[in-house]
């Protein structure tokens, strides 16, 4: 057996810690026919046949952009999918991205320059994070959804002249499944000069009218800088936009190094989310069965004796287990998926450490006698586990 390299070696004796912690990640198949508790699909748009069709049909053009988007791979499709966004999310331009992490990535790594300073609420997802650390930009945290702390930070800060402060914000938060307080984040942004960023992943689709997010629930369109759009989560599809000023959007175009250097959504992609956008105002029932949902399961879960969940969280419920190790609670999810019911364990470097949890997703799709048996299948798998 050949030896391994100091490289090889290290990479082994790094992966063999994660095994012994219980957080080493791994790629897993879908299981046929379990009830989905997990996914981002909220709304169920991913399997609509309208959607679906609207697909199909578009793929008979071809499988591939070809290029970016500033060389081979525009269309007059994704120009027009960037004028509905702008129209819809009460913006007044937008871009599109292939992910949301892109878009997140490509506005923090471009637009905050040497000299500003980025406050960044400390449960931010990674692609925020991972944004701010390919910037020149100062960057601090402030406590999750905590106004005072932001303040605090603000009122500490020696801001240079023509310096920009930068505060980023998600609607949703994507583990803790709870909502920021924008309304008051705004009114800081203001009285401080900052510029706000609100990551809208989560919201969109489930929150307004018409499904436009909760920065457009609240009429907050004005005070707001910009907001990336996920398309993977209630949109049921795929890519992100960024939509705000016509300026970033330009501004975006041109220094943006994921817009500029990838290969853009295919047509197929961008006329699914076309469809899928005409439906989203139609959802009226589906929103409001999820939001009835996601209260009844958050209050059965609650019931569970053991478990700890938080009691404003939104259809991402974490369900958290006092005293259970990573692995244990992988073992849980293994468990409950075992019986029926795709749900799956969120363990550190995902959350911190110690904030491992079941990840309990609620969709429009599912009934109150399935989060009934499921909570039955958790007291079980908790009392059998401890």
């Amino acid at each position: 057996m050949p030896t391994l390299s100091p490289l090889h070696q290290r990479l082994a004796r790094e992966l063999e810690q994660r095994d012994a912690a219980g957080t080493r990640r791994r790629l897993t198949l879908p299981a046929a026919g379990l009830i989905d508790f997990s996914s981002n699909d909220y709304l169920g748009l991913s399997r609509h046949p309208a959607v679906q069709q609207a697909l199909h049909q578009a793929a008979e053009a071809g499988a591939g952009s070809t290029g970016s988007r500033l060389l081979t791979g525009n269309s007059a499709e994704a120009e027009a999918l960037e004028q509905h966004l702008a129209q819809f999310h009460r913006a007044e331009a937008a871009l599109l991205f292939n992910s949301g992490y892109a878009a997140n990535l490509g506005f923090f790594a471009a637009v905050p320059r040497r000299g500003d300073t980025i406050l960044y609420d400390e449960a931010s997802h990674a692609s925020v994070k991972d944004g701010i650390r390919s910037s020149f930009a100062t960057a601090w945290s402030f406590r999750h959804n905590d106004v005072a702390d932001l303040t605090r930070r603000l009122t500490q800060l020696q801001r240079a002249a023509g310096a920009t402060v930068f505060v980023a914000v998600e609607a949703v938060y994507s583990m803790r499944g709870d909502v920021a307080p924008l309304q008051a984040l705004v009114e800081v942004c203001e009285s401080y000069g900052a510029q706000l960023v609100v990551d809208e992943a989560h919201s969109v689709g489930v929150f307004g009218a018409g499904g436009e997010g909760l920065v457009t629930e609240l009429h907050l369109e004005e005070q707001v800088l910009a907001r990336v759009v996920t398309f993977g989560k209630a949109l049921g599809g795929q890519g992100a936009a960024v939509a705000g000023p016509a300026i970033l959007r330009d501004y975006l175009l041109n220094f943006s190094r994921p817009f500029i250097y990838t290969t853009a959504l295919p047509r197929y992609t961008i006329a699914a989310l076309l469809e899928a956008y005409r439906l989203l105002p139609e959802q009226h029932a589906a929103r409001a069965r999820l939001l009835a949902l996601s209260d009844y399961l958050r209050r059965q879960l609650q019931q569970v004796p053991q478990v700890q969940v938080p009691a404003d969280s939104r259809i991402i419920h974490p369900v958290q287990l006092p005293g259970f190790s990573p692995m244990q609670v992988r073992a849980l999810a293994e468990t409950i998926r075992a019986a029926g019911f795709d749900v799956r364990a969120i363990v550190p470097p995902t959350v911190p450490s110690g904030q491992q949890c079941l990840r309990v997703i609620v969709h429009s799709f599912n009934s109150e006698a399935e989060i009934k048996a499921l909570v039955v299948v958790l007291k079980q798998a908790v009392t059998h586990e401890q």
